[in-house]
C-alpha cells in the first residue's frame, strides 16, 4: 500500500505529500539554532561590556553599529526560532484542529509583535545618538 492513500483529496490534488513541508520546516529550524550560537555569544560579549556601567554607558554600547546590529540580528533569529519551536509543540500536542489553528495564530503574532516592537527599541537607542 502506497503512502498516496493515506492522503485527502485535496492533498493529493494540491501535492502535499506526507513530508513535502516537514523538510524545510526542519532546516530551517537547525540552521536558525546554529545561527544563534554565534549570535549569543556576540551579544553576551557586547552586553557584559556594558554591565556594571550607567544607564548613559548602556545607551552609549547600543548607540554604535556593531552591538545594536548584533543585538538586533540575535532578537530576530530567536523570535523565529521560537516561533518554529512553538509550531511542531502545538502541532504535535493540540489535536483539536480549530484549537490549533488558533493557537498557531496566536504563535506566529506573538512573536511577530515581539520582533517589531524590539526592532523599535533598538532602533530608538541606536538612532537617539
Amino acid at each position: 500500500m502506497s503512502h498516496k492513500s493515506y492522503l485527502t483529496d485535496y492533498k493529493r490534488v494540491a501535492g502535499l505529500g506526507v513530508a513535502k513541508s516537514g523538510v524545510g520546516h526542519w532546516t530551517a529550524q537547525r540552521v536558525s539554532a546554529m545561527a544563534l550560537l554565534p549570535l549569543t555569544v556576540l551579544f553576551l560579549y557586547t552586553f557584559i561590556g556594558a554591565l556594571g556601567g550607567s544607564y548613559e554607558d548602556a545607551l552609549a554600547t547600543y548607540q554604535r553599529p556593531y552591538p545594536a546590529v548584533v543585538a538586533l540580528l540575535l532578537m530576530l533569529v530567536m523570535f523565529r526560532h521560537l516561533r518554529l519551536g512553538l509550531q511542531v509543540v502545538i502541532e504535535d500536542y493540540v489535536s483539536d484542529h480549530k484549537a490549533q489553528m488558533r493557537a498557531q495564530i496566536l504563535n506566529m503574532l506573538t512573536w511577530r509583535t515581539l520582533a517589531i516592537v524590539g526592532i523599535f527599541a533598538i532602533a530608538k537607542i541606536a538612532f537617539s545618538a
